[in-house]
């Protein structure tokens, strides 16, 4: 399975709960247009067929993609040399 970029889920997912929040339900009481889209690419995304699948997996890759806290300089004692002027990442 592809796997989406962990700044797009993060945005995906920020966007789907600001718009449960905010969005007004349409005429039959469902969600909206904007809501509904954003299930969809969630589900697409995560390779899921039910809104709330794919928030769970959406933040199980996010939570495996974070990448750890760098521990101090001030703890280690080491300092990390300093990059060479345009290498290469």
């Amino acid at each position: 399975m592809l796997m989406p970029h962990p700044a797009v889920l993060r945005a995906l997912v920020e966007r789907y709960e600001a718009a449960t929040a905010s969005e007004p339900l349409d005429p039959t009481g469902g969600p909206g247009p904007a809501i509904r889209d954003l299930e969809y690419t969630l589900c697409v995304s995560t390779g899921t067929r039910d809104v709330q699948a794919a928030l769970e997996t959406a933040r199980h890759l996010l939570a495996a993609s974070a990448p750890a806290a760098p521990v101090p300089a001030a703890v280690t004692g080491r300092v990390r040399p300093a990059e060479p002027a345009g290498a290469a990442c």
